[in-house]
């Protein structure tokens, strides 16, 4: 089982990521998929995205999970019927999965020079300290990218912007942790965030 890295950030906690070495027909062995779960992956036009998802069941198995015990609800956000709180990435091929007691988020991303071109897009506040000439810029801004996708899908809400809502406050040379807030309709959101760099991706998390 390729699992790549288990992280625990803290004793509530566990994330697992996953490399993707494996063909769609051996991640398709010894796994027990949902009648709505299968009728979704054999629609994939992409075997790589089903791979991705295929994995995901595999690390649902390595918490002691099945696919049964997965949920999502009307705004797409997974849950798990044991209300253990979980979020679900995959990224070319790479994929990960956190469970922890409180809110959560994860996100994986390739490392690309596209991402230049949609900053404006996501960039707000931390414009003000970004350097366009740094060798790490497109790191980044993916790591910015990555931490605000993350919070996204943690607060789960119709309507926020990664470029208004979201505020990533700088990470200093020698960490890979900060802090990140949600600015939502006249409330502050305080989250602990980290990233990993590994392979030309990205991965970050944020927790309460």
């Amino acid at each position: 089982m390729p699992l790549y890295k288990t992280i625990s950030p803290n004793s509530q906690t566990t994330v697992k990521i996953w490399k993707i070495t494996e063909s769609y027909d051996f991640l398709m062995q010894d796994l027990e998929l949902k009648p709505e779960t299968l009728k979704r992956v054999l629609g994939m036009k992409s075997e790589l995205h089903q791979r991705g998802f295929l994995s995901v069941r595999h690390l649902l198995k390595a918490f002691g999970y099945t696919d049964a015990d997965l949920f999502y609800d009307e705004h797409g956000k997974p849950h798990l019927k044991d209300g253990k709180q979980i979020s679900i990435t995959h990224s070319f091929i790479f994929s990960a999965v956190v469970i922890s007691d409180g809110i959560v988020g994860i996100d994986i991303e390739k490392q690309r020079e596209k991402i230049k071109v949609i900053a404006h897009k996501f960039v707000g506040y931390e414009a003000n300290y970004l350097n366009e000439a740094a060798k790490d810029y497109v790191q980044y801004l993916t790591k910015i990218w990555c931490v605000k996708e993350s919070l996204y899908k943690l607060f789960a809400t119709p309507g926020l912007s990664f470029k208004q809502h979201c505020l990533v406050i700088p990470f200093s040379d020698d960490e890979d942790t900060s802090i990140a807030w949600i600015d939502y309709e006249g409330k502050k959101y305080r989250y602990h965030v980290a990233c990993l760099e590994f392979e030309g991706f990205t991965f970050a998390y944020a927790i309460q």
